[in-house]
């Protein structure tokens, strides 16, 4: 008998806990010749913002000793496009999809959500707030817990929808940051977002982004991310979404004893295309193994 992979965020079931992180699995529609995408136990397509963005210019990813720094700057296509191009494609599959949305002011973050409310094939919004605020001198959302507070719980006046915020990781405090979103009425957390880096052409001695900094993912990350969940875990009574370096099933459990309720895969889709499925292969063989009837039964069962 196979074990039960089935996890609750909340408000919404999720097959199992392996989700696709934002950015890193296009629109969702991109893998169905790869991945079987009714397996998944949920879709995030890459953040969207009101209006279509054309990002910033390359060079925009590079190589790192165990991971990659992008500056993609979060080109997208608009949600009114997602809305009419992408989505009618996507929701054949009895797969949950949620879209990760970001803004330069709180007006946008409102306007998109209250458009994202009233679409009944999306299932839940993710909210980007490692954006800066342009009417705040340029500071992240996400690293500011009044801030933080002040979007989300205007979001959450606009939408019913599941909502679960993403959290940045360039932050002194990470649980502050959590707690104040909590307060603001998310249903969830998922963390962490991209650590910024850079990286330098010796030869030609400048830097090889082109907008110089960068997000840096990967195994590299994955220390850090594994202890802002676990801390993030300990802080609020939501529930947590690991995110950050997570190539292998071993890697998912990892985060999964730690508290995550569900992880999202991310640059191991760069790698892998179909790191998902083994990733789901990898944690049901795992509790095959161990004799586990339920994937509940190893989620925060770290020991300390």
């Amino acid at each position: 008998m196979s074990p039960d992979l089935k996890v609750s965020l909340g408000k919404i079931t999720l097959k199992n806990p392996v989700m696709t992180a934002s950015g890193t699995f296009g629109y969702g529609i991109e893998f169905e010749d790869l991945v079987d995408l009714e397996k998944l136990g949920a879709i995030i397509v890459k953040g969207l913002s009101l209006k279509p963005n054309k990002g910033n210019p390359p060079p925009r990813i590079v190589e790192t000793q165990c991971g990659m720094l992008n500056s993609i700057g979060l080109e997208n296509i608009g949600i009114e496009s997602f809305i009419n191009d992408k989505l009618p494609l996507l929701k054949k599959y009895n797969t949950p999809i949620f879209v990760n949305i970001y803004g330069k002011t709180i007006e946008e973050y409102i306007e998109i959500s209250d458009i994202i409310d009233k679409i009944s094939d999306i299932s839940g919004i993710e909210v980007n707030i490692s954006c800066p605020n342009v009417k705040a001198g340029g500071i992240a959302f996400g690293v500011d817990p009044n801030a933080a507070f002040q979007v989300i719980s205007k979001i959450r006046e606009k939408t019913t929808k599941f909502l679960m915020v993403k959290l940045s990781p360039n932050v002194s405090d990470i649980k502050a940051i959590a707690k104040s979103v909590e307060n603001a009425g998310a249903d969830a957390i998922s963390l962490i977002n991209t650590l910024t880096g850079m990286a330098i052409d010796i030869d030609k001695r400048t830097p090889k982004l082109a907008n110089i900094i960068g997000g840096l993912s990967g195994p590299a990350i994955k220390p850090i991310a594994l202890r802002m969940v676990w801390e993030t875990v300990q802080a609020v009574k939501i529930p947590v979404v690991g995110i950050g370096g997570i190539i292998t099933s071993n890697d998912a459990l990892e985060f999964l004893i730690a508290g995550a309720k569900s992880i999202q895969i991310g640059t191991a889709n760069f790698i892998n295309p179909k790191a998902t499925i083994d990733i789901i292969d990898g944690i049901e063989k795992f509790l095959i193994e161990k004799n586990i009837n339920s994937i509940t039964n190893i989620i925060g069962s770290i020991k300390i």
